[in-house]
């Protein structure tokens, strides 16, 4: 029986199970998807500290090979439910369960898409959704950024200090974003607005070259010439598993603070998935490592593990 059980295999997953294993704790992490998270496919990472230019893929393969090395058992599967059964923990998976005094989830958050033709085709090859990670590689370039609430605006001006033209698109008048945001937006000269428009496909040859809109007040279309769009419209946290065990915010986040700690015993929250006001891989890695610490105090091993 493992000590802790990891839900999610992402940066703060994978972190977490590298410093429980190093304090002699058996963990086990569970993924549904690809180990290393939604970064996976990324072509370069620029912003984290020592690995300038790593591939998503890369990094992935890094990060689930040393939490192997150390001893951390890795499987492919999905939670489908997750119970308190007096002192432990009861991991329901398609393939049986998993006990354990202390579970950290670490199940991140999901992107919303547009859902159109080319979204999914040029994702990675111009198609992103984050101006932090992805907005050097536009440097001088024309881009477009897709949305109307505050990251969609946020992502506009960083996008602005980088890139020679900026396109934000908007399917309504109105932004959704806080008032002065919007109005330094709009008073930034190379940002042009495109109110009441509706992304309806990206093209282009092996990498973004256009994105065509759709006028909600008349239907007609127009091709926008772009090197990268920027789909900002929102993402929702993957909290389905703990819904009703620990509160959530008012967007569905886990409102764990910064020790990771939630209100349910031996139950931890680290990376995307926590109520956070940033969310970066170097955020989710210190998140791995607190809720690490914190799962360890919480069985007793804390105070002499070597983490």
């Amino acid at each position: 029986m493992p000590d802790v059980i990891i839900i999610g295999g992402g940066t703060a997953g994978l972190t977490a199970a590298i410093y429980l294993q190093r304090g002699a704790l058996r963990c086990v992490v569970l993924e549904k998807d690809a180990f290393g998270g939604r970064i996976f496919p990324t072509a370069s990472i620029e912003n984290y500290p020592g690995l300038p230019g790593v591939s998503g893929e890369e990094y992935s393969e890094k990060l689930r090979a040393q939490a192997e090395a150390f001893g951390a058992e890795l499987i492919r599967g999905s939670a489908a439910a997750l119970a308190r059964e007096e002192d432990m923990w009861l991991v329901t998976t398609r393939d049986g369960a998993l006990r354990a005094p202390a579970v950290i989830l670490a199940t991140g958050e999901r992107r919303r898409t547009l859902d159109i033709p080319g979204e999914a085709e040029f994702a990675g090859r111009g198609v992103s959704s984050c101006a932090a990670c992805d907005g050097n590689f536009f440097r001088g370039k024309d881009v477009a950024v897709v949305g109307g609430g505050d990251k969609a605006l946020d992502d506009a001006l960083l996008l602005a200090r980088l890139c020679r033209s900026v396109h934000l698109i908007h399917r309504r008048g109105e932004f959704r974003a806080a008032g002065g945001t919007a109005a330094l937006v709009r008073a930034t000269p190379n940002i042009s607005l495109h109110m009441f428009q509706t992304p309806v496909r990206i093209g282009g040859g092996r990498r973004v070259e256009s994105i065509t809109l759709r006028d909600a007040r008349d239907g007609g279309e127009a091709e926008l010439a772009v090197s990268g769009v920027f789909v900002a419209v929102g993402s929702a946290p993957e909290t389905s598993l703990c819904a009703g065990i620990v509160p959530l915010d008012e967007n569905g986040y886990i409102a764990a603070g910064e020790d990771c700690i939630t209100p349910a015993p031996g139950l931890f929250a680290a990376g995307d998935v926590r109520r956070k006001a940033f969310r970066q891989l170097v955020t989710a890695a210190a998140d791995g490592a607190t809720a690490a610490k914190a799962a360890a105090d919480y069985i007793g091993a804390g105070t002499n593990a070597r983490m």
